[in-house]
């Protein structure tokens, strides 16, 4: 009896997002299974496309001859069964299409790497695991977590922990040190482990941490880094054995024998959105992945994301914080005086600089700042008139003392620049970034290693020698066994953007530093009072996270409720409005002109509902998304056309409440 192949095209058109029927040749039936590549004809055959297996059947009665697939590009399953399933529901979830999910979690083929894979010695199994107890939760709090499969919110142990012996120390920050004790106890079991983290930095640190715990075969990386061949390897390695897969947004999408654990660590970072379609956060893919499995989930961060948040107030997630574990000293400033001299032109309060003088005899001090560069922006020198770009009217910076400004929008440098308004071609910096801050400091600690790190001069470690360490948010060093001192400048300025998200995210920046310092540090908040300073000083970021969520329940903001943008013509913009219906909750805020659109006349509205409604609401704009793109018009000649897309949609969008 023949076999029919169910196949996925690998097609961005939402109208062809659905599963299409070819007959299996009796040559190809051997290789034809699941998971492969295979090729086959579009219409009456004239044009091939790109497919993968998703399930194979026995013919029966179809009402018509079945085209025959064309070709099975390779026998090596390279789409796991969960995976398929994973993209097919984080792509209904979103309103989006399954082969756009697949690009993310499938590299381009390898071939290299799949011949390897064919080629390789099946008897040979890894070394066996021995489970690492989870250190700082109490005596076996995780550990039943984990075997139960439960689900739980973590409050990150919060300094660096050591991992190795005393002769060969290991140093990880305490939430790489947590993920790896964990993963070590599913991989025990025979069981996989998913580990998602924001960028390159923490990957290495979590890896570090992994490799102190468990065997090189048991970890595999998942990352933008990655050249599609080390991809391709990585994923069929998860696919063979249980592993521990690593990384940033991708790592989501690995392959998994035998799901054991999904965790997340610092879900509120900006980096886990996806900026490709269909637009999926990992952590609903975290969700998501986690429902259909059963593994357990764990979310850890310092101060909790309001969407975790919100899980733990409806009880889906348990809380779980250190057992007996020193929490930073922090102390706000708001109310000192500043220093006088060098100190005051770098911001530093008088109690903050003789902590960091002293501190800075023994070892590193860490000073956190806003931005950047030498200066925030420049003016001109005679008239005050904020300096712009002549290409694109963007802001313009500098990059270090006497270096030619630059636009911090789109890269022009502004050579011969003259003010508009006075005609003078004098510029001054106002404000103080990165590099500026570390020439004060260079003046208030004469005599100390003075380091700058940030974007553009990334560093993943420094050695715990004496130095003052200037770091932009996110962009600090490690230093093993932690920083003797961390300075937290810049609140106001961080506090003053305009955003739905800028508390929790300056919160985020503020824990992170500080935790990179070692036990019993001091960490000096430096202007900051009121609620914000409260709870960093308690150590106690739930409260913030709580307040926050019971505001946006108030307004109907997201996480309180799910939000879909459409964005398009007027007219497809108010149908799609029109289709939802009473799934709406609130106002529709909307439509609104998009002048940045290239398209114009373009509009956008936003529309918000419960999460109880997101099947159907998704349903219906995808339905809607569906019957526009598949609109032909008919053009002078009786020529028909298919249109242009007429509406975009993107479920959980946070731009239009983040943006200024």
């Amino acid at each position: 009896m023949t076999s029919v192949a169910r196949v996925v095209l690998d097609s961005p058109l939402p109208q062809l997002d659905r599963l299409f029927d070819y007959r299996v040749p009796a040559e190809l039936e051997d290789d034809c299974v699941p998971g492969v590549r295979v090729k086959v004809p579009l219409r009456t055959g004239a044009r091939m496309s790109d497919a993968y297996v998703v399930e194979v059947v026995s013919e029966g009665d179809w009402p018509g001859e079945l085209s025959p697939v064309e070709q099975v590009v390779s026998p090596v399953p390279v789409l796991a069964p969960e995976i398929w399933t994973l993209a097919r529901a984080v792509a209904d979830r979103a309103a989006g299409v399954a082969s756009d999910v697949l690009r993310l979690a499938v590299p381009t083929r390898q071939v290299r790497a799949e011949k390897a894979w064919l080629a390789r010695d099946t008897s040979w199994s890894p070394p066996a695991v021995e489970p690492a107890p989870v250190t700082g939760y109490g005596e076996g709090v995780l550990e039943a977590l984990l075997a139960d499969h439960g689900r739980a919110a973590v409050d990150a142990v919060p300094h660096p922990v050591d991992l190795g012996t005393a002769d060969d120390p290991v140093w990880v920050p305490g939430w790489a040190a947590t993920l790896a004790q964990a993963a070590s106890q599913v991989v025990a079991r025979e069981q996989s482990a998913v580990l998602a983290v924001p960028d390159f930095r923490d990957v290495t640190d979590l890896e570090r941490a992994l490799l102190a715990v468990l065997p090189p075969e048991r970890v595999v990386r998942f990352d933008a880094k990655q050249t599609n061949g080390q991809r391709a390897k990585a994923l069929l390695q998860a696919r063979t054995h249980a592993v521990v897969a690593i990384g940033n947004r991708t790592a989501a999408y690995a392959p998994a024998t035998d799901l054991g654990l999904v965790a997340m660590w610092d879900d509120g970072d900006a980096s886990f959105v996806e900026p490709r379609a269909p637009y999926v956060h990992t952590r609903d893919v975290a969700l998501v992945r986690t429902a259909q499995s059963g593994a357990a989930l764990l979310f850890l961060a310092h101060a909790r994301s309001t969407d975790v948040q919100r899980l733990v107030e409806l009880h889906w997630l348990q809380e779980v914080a250190p057992y007996r574990v020193p929490s930073p000293k922090v102390i706000p400033t708001a109310q000192q005086a500043s220093a006088e001299g060098f100190a005051a032109q770098a911001r530093i309060p008088s109690s903050a600089w003789r902590a960091a003088r002293e501190a800075s005899q023994h070892g590193p001090v860490l000073v956190q700042v806003a931005n950047p560069g030498f200066g925030t922006g420049l003016v001109c020198a005679d008239c005050g008139e904020r300096a712009h770009c002549r290409v694109c009217g963007g802001p313009l910076g500098s990059p270090h003392r006497n270096a030619t400004p630059q636009c911090r929008f789109c890269g022009a440098l502004a050579v011969g620049f003259r003010c508009p308004t006075c005609g003078g071609g004098k510029l001054k910096p106002v404000g103080q970034g990165a590099q500026r801050t570390a020439d004060e400091l260079g003046r208030a600690f004469p005599g100390t290693r003075i380091v700058v790190a940030d974007g553009s001069r990334p560093l993943d470690e420094v050695p715990a020698r004496p130095a003052v360490v200037v770091a932009t948010r996110g962009a600090e060093p490690s230093v093993p066994g932690g920083y003797a001192c961390v300075l937290l400048l810049d609140g106001e300025r961080l506090l003053a953007r305009e955003g739905l998200r800028v508390q929790e995210d300056v919160l985020r920046f503020w824990t992170n530093a500080a935790a990179k310092g070692a036990p019993g540090a001091e960490v000096y908040l430096v202007g900051i009072g009121g609620k914000l300073a409260t709870a960093m000083a308690l150590w106690r970021l739930d409260g913030p996270a709580h307040d926050e969520l019971v505001d946006r329940r108030a307004l109907h903001f997201p996480p309180a409720v799910r939000v879909a943008t459409l964005t398009g013509t007027d007219e497809a913009v108010t149908a799609a409005v029109d289709a939802l219906g009473d799934a709406v909750v609130g106002s529709v805020l909307g439509p609104v002109p998009v002048p940045e659109d290239s398209v114009p006349g373009t509009v956008r509205a936003i529309v918000r509902f419960p999460y109880a409604h997101g099947g159907e609401v998704a349903a219906t704009l995808k339905a809607e998304v569906i019957r526009r793109s598949s609109t032909r018009r008919v053009l002078p000649g009786g020529n028909r056309r298919r249109a242009a897309p007429t509406l975009r949609v993107r479920l959980d969008d946070a731009e239009p409440f983040t943006e200024v």
